[in-house]
């Protein structure tokens, strides 16, 4: 008869090797649902990359793709630390991630463990150092506070007994407790990050330092005020353009009773498409509604090219009496393309609970049309307006010229309740196809107009953490501190440290070397330094 205290040890020990495989297995399972869902996001961003960026639906599979990677990963992370718990045996092979090495810009501070005093083999204290191994270990340190204490000593002489004193430091703002570098902080997590006062407030007071609502937005206000010049010199900068990118966003605005929808405009120029050297910048306009008479204020004595989508406020810049003369329209292929390709979204649909068999095949086709359009450009983008322009004749002219017949002719047989029959009008419109097809007249035109969406993104989001612009003045500082930050990111310089520098710098300068400050003239304070050595 067999012994039940041995027969229950053996039985743990079956238990606990089960345990053990059961956890290997998982872990091995989770590694590899992480390692296909990694090739999957690789294989969309190659077609991506060979695709471009204007494929709307594989931009949205990258999205769901890189979440899914991240919890997998997390799960796999998991899973594994679970198996090395639960068992003894060799790891099973992972592939682990190989990790960036981390800026060289970053100091680096050295703890040194403890060497050994004597051989961990013998005891022998006759040991030499013949090298060391280096771990880096990414930290951050909490932002440390300070006062500055700005000592002005005062002397008397034994003569005449007058006293004498340095005159007293330069204040950014008039009520001057707070550095540069503070302002710029508080203003750029404002506009930049879209970090209301009071959540800034509430922050700062759980780090010890206790700076009111009320406190925070004087200094915003006096901070807006004090770059008033710089706006307007890179309002002069882009309105000298011969080429700009329009657009609008809803904001909403604080009124009785609740609130109204407001408009932000954004006029941008980029002359880097064509191989144009100005360069690039913003500038945002406020207004209370969307009325036409905004955009016509905003451009009064400006000519040139306006790329914009189709809203009617901007006809009265295309009038042929405008003085100082008409603004030619180029539409935005982006807006045709996306009108089609909502008809023609087969997971969009699916994800709706509709029939992926109510895709049309008209609309489907229609984008892989304007699709090869796309794809000319990518090659010919940078190139100067000439060469841009003799690619547009040869290649693009004649592909246009095709779909305009193909979109009229599947027109002739919609009923005009048809949906991709709007989708066609819009395009075919008499009033908008000239405005399609500017592009093959000038070198100087985009295919769209994603350049001011882009700049707009950023009050997209904000609006989710602001909720509402608090008056019409609020709405006009906002504007201004969009196109300080928006032309800093352009022209691809940190704006939180180019505005700390400007607010040290600006009442200092002459009129005549404000320009100095432009972010495209700018340089931060070491290349300054290194350059007067």
């Amino acid at each position: 008869m067999s012994d039940p205290v041995s027969e229950l040890e053996k039985l743990r020990a079956e238990l606990a090797a089960t345990k053990a495989e059961l956890a290997q297995a998982r872990a091995v399972v989770s590694t590899s649902e992480a390692m296909i869902a990694g090739l999957k996001l690789e294989i969309a961003l190659l077609k991506r990359e060979h695709y471009g960026h204007s494929a709307e639906r594989t931009a949205r599979l990258i999205d769901q793709l890189e979440l899914q990677l991240e919890e997998l990963v997390t799960d796999a992370a998991e899973d594994a630390a679970r198996a090395e718990k639960t068992t003894k045996v060799a790891a099973f092979d992972r592939k682990k991630p190989v990790r960036k090495p981390f800026p060289e810009h970053l100091p680096r501070e050295r703890v040194v463990i403890e060497a050994p005093t004597s051989c961990s083999c013998c005891g022998s204290d006759r040991i030499v150092k013949m090298g060391e191994d280096i771990t880096e270990t990414l930290e951050v340190v909490p932002r440390q506070w300070k006062v500055i204490q700005t000592v002005r000593e005062k002397f008397s002489c034994r003569d005449c007994e007058k006293i004498s004193q340095a005159p007293a430091p330069f204040h950014p703002t008039s009520r001057g407790w707070a550095g540069p570098s503070l302002l710029a902080m508080i203003v750029f997590e404002k506009f930049g990050q879209h970090q209301p006062l009071n959540r800034q407030a509430e922050r700062y007071a759980r780090e010890g330092v206790d700076l009111s609502l009320s406190t925070l937005a004087d200094q915003v206000g006096a901070v807006a005020e004090l770059l008033k010049p710089l706006h307007d010199l890179i309002a002069a900068h882009v309105t000298a353009a011969e080429r700009l990118h329009g657009d609008d966003t809803t904001v909403p605005l604080l009124a009785r009773g609740g609130t109204k929808t407001a408009r932000l405009w954004t006029y941008l120029r980029d002359d880097r498409p064509f191989g144009g050297t100005a360069p690039p910048a913003v500038i945002f306009r406020f207004s209370r509604d969307r009325g036409g008479a905004h955009p016509t204020e905003h451009l009064e004595g400006w000519q040139g090219i306006l790329q914009a989508d189709a809203y009617a406020g901007y006809n009265d810049l295309y009038r042929g009496d405008r003085k100082p003369g008409p603004v030619l329209p180029a539409l935005c292929w982006s807006h045709a393309r996306r009108k089609f390709f909502e008809l023609a979204d087969v997971e969009g649909n699916i994800r709706k609970g509709k029939d992926a068999r109510e895709i049309s095949p008209i609309a489907f086709e229609a984008v892989k049309r304007i699709d090869a359009l796309f794809d000319i450009e990518r090659e010919i983008s940078g190139l100067d307006p000439a060469a841009r322009l003799e690619a547009r004749k040869a290649r693009s002219a004649p592909l246009v010229a095709a779909l305009e017949l193909w979109l009229r002719e599947q027109r002739a047989q919609l009923s005009k309740h048809a949906k991709v029959a709007k989708a066609i009008d819009y395009s075919l419109s008499p009033e908008h196809w000239p405005g399609f097809t500017r592009f093959l007249d000038d070198g100087r035109v985009c295919l769209t107009n994603n350049a001011a969406e882009r700049s707009l993104r950023g009050v997209a989001l904000g609006r989710k953490s602001w909720l509402f612009a608090g008056s019409e003045r609020g709405g006009q500082r906002a504007a201004l501190m969009y196109s300080l930050i928006g032309t800093a990111k352009l022209n691809g310089i940190d704006p939180q440290a180019w505005l700390a520098d400007v607010i040290a710098r600006i009442s200092d300068l002459p009129l005549s070397r404000l320009p100095e400050l432009l972010p495209w003239h700018w340089k931060p304070l070491a290349n300054r330094s290194a350059e007067a050595a």
